[in-house]
C-alpha cells in the first residue's frame, strides 16, 4: 500500500487504521458526552464504551468472571499486570517487549531455545519448590520473529506450582484464534493499533477476578482499576476494529511472506532466517544479512520509500541489535544485521514485489563492497 508515496511493510509496529474505524472514531470525536456524567449525553457515552467492551469480549470468548480494563495502550496494560498483581516473584521471558522487560528490576529471566520458543523445561525447573506468589509473563507471539509460543503448555506448568500467568497477546490478537478461556492465562494484554484501530488505546483482560491494584488513581473509572476520563473515541474505535478481524483472511499473507523469503534466499544464500521452521504468524519474516548492519539496510530501503524495521519500534527510534535474536543465540553481528518485514490488511503483491526488487538492488551493492574490502 502506498502511504504518501511509501511502501509500508511495518505492520507489527503499527498497522494503518482501517477506514471504517476512522469513520467510527470521527463520529465520537464530535460527541460531547463524558461517561462519568449522569445526563443523557453521559449515559450514551457509557453505553458506547460498554458496547465496545462487549465487542472485544465477544472476540476473545471471555468468561463471566473476566474483566476488560481499558488503558492508554499495551505498555500501560503490561505495567498494570506486572505491578498491579502484587506478586513477590516475577519471571519474564528473554524475548519480551521492553514494556515487560523494563517493569520489574528484580524479574527473573526465562531463557528461550534457538528456535525462539520459550524453554518450558527451564520454566519447570525455575518453579521447583516455589513457595512465593509468582507471576510468569510470556508474550503469545513474538513481535520480531512472529514465533508463536506454546501458551497452553506454559499455563499448565504454572498451574502445577500455583503461579499466575500474564501474556502480552498484542501480536496474536487478530492474527491467530484467541480464546481467553481456552488459553487459561490470568492476564492478557491487547492493543488497538495492531488490529487496524487507533494508537493510544489498549486493554488488560483480568481473568477470574484476580485482584489488581491500580497504578492511576483518583477517579474510580474502569472498576476503580484505571482512573481517568475514558478515551471515548479510541475505545469505541477499538471495539469496532475488533468486529472487523478476519483471522482466516490474515493467513493468506503467508503466501507473500514466503515469496519474500524464497526470492531473497535464492539470490542471497547466506541469509539467515529466524524462527522460519517454527509456528509463526502469517505476516512476519525476520532475517539477517551478514556483513550488512541493520542501519545500512534500513537507510537504503527508506531512500526507496520502503518502511520496514529491525525489531521493536518502541525504542525511541534507535537502531539496536535485537535482544530477541541475542536471546535465541545469535551473535552480535547477526543480531545487528537483521530486518523485520511485516505485512498487513492493506498490503498488495505490488508492495511485496517492489520490496524484493529494492532489497536485491541493495544486496548487489553490499556484495560488491564486501568483495572490494
Amino acid at each position: 500500500m502506498s502511504i504518501s508515496g511509501l511502501t509500508y511493510l511495518d505492520h507489527n509496529a503499527t498497522t494503518p487504521t482501517k477506514p471504517a474505524v476512522v469513520e467510527k472514531m470521527q463520529e465520537m470525536l464530535t460527541f460531547p458526552g463524558n461517561a462519568s456524567a449522569i445526563h443523557k449525553a453521559g449515559r450514551e457515552a457509557r453505553r458506547r464504551i460498554e458496547q465496545a467492551r462487549g465487542e472485544i469480549a465477544a472476540a476473545l470468548h471471555i468468561g463471566l468472571r473476566d474483566v476488560i480494563v481499558f488503558t492508554g495502550g499495551a505498555t500501560e496494560a503490561n505495567n498494570l499486570a506486572l505491578l498491579g498483581a502484587g506478586m513477590e516473584r516475577v519471571i519474564v521471558s528473554a524475548i519480551e517487549h521492553p514494556s515487560v522487560l523494563g517493569v520489574r528490576g528484580d524479574a527473573e529471566v526465562l531463557p528461550v531455545l534457538p528456535s525462539g520458543i520459550v524453554d518450558v523445561a527451564a520454566l519447570g525447573k525455575m518453579l521447583e519448590g516455589n513457595t512465593r506468589q509468582t507471576l510468569i509473563s510470556v508474550m503469545y507471539v513474538n513481535n520480531e520473529t512472529g514465533v508463536i509460543q506454546p501458551m497452553e503448555e506454559i499455563v499448565a506448568v504454572a498451574r502445577k506450582r500455583g503461579a499466575l500467568v500474564h501474556t502480552d497477546a498484542v501480536q496474536a490478537f487478530g492474527k491467530i484464534p484467541l480464546d481467553v478461556q481456552k488459553l487459561g492465562a490470568d492476564f492478557v494484554t491487547l492493543s488497538a493499533h495492531k488490529i487496524g484501530g487507533p494508537q493510544g488505546v489498549g486493554c488488560l483482560v483480568i481473568c477470574n477476578c484476580n485482584p489488581v491494584a491500580p497504578m492511576v488513581r483518583g477517579g474510580n473509572q474502569e472498576k476503580n482499576i484505571r482512573s481517568g476520563t475514558e478515551n471515548l473515541p479510541g475505545i469505541v474505535a477499538f471495539g469496532h476494529a475488533t468486529t472487523l478481524i478476519d483471522v482466516e483472511g490474515f493467513q493468506k499473507l503467508s503466501l507473500w511472506r514466503d515469496k519474500i523469503e524464497t526470492s531473497l534466499k535464492a539470490a542471497a544464500p547466506e541469509l539467515v532466517f529466524f524462527g522460519k521452521d517454527m509456528p509463526r504468524i502469517a505476516n512476519t519474516t525476520m532475517f539477517a544479512l551478514p556483513g550488512a548492519p541493520s542501519e545500512t539496510q534500513l537507510i537504503s530501503l527508506d531512500l526507496a520509500g520502503i518502511c520496514v524495521s529491525n525489531g521493536s519500534a518502541c525504542s525511541s527510534g534507535t537502531v539496536k541489535a535485537s535482544h530477541v535474536l541475542k536471546a535465541m543465540g545469535a551473535d552480535e553481528a547477526a543480531a545487528g544485521a537483521s530486518l523485520r518485514v511485516s505485512l498487513g490488511w492493506n498490503t498488495t503483491e505490488k508492495d511485496v514485489d517492489y520490496f524484493i526488487e529494492k532489497w536485491l538492488d541493495m544486496y548487489a551493492r553490499v556484495k560488491s563492497r564486501l568483495k572490494q574490502a
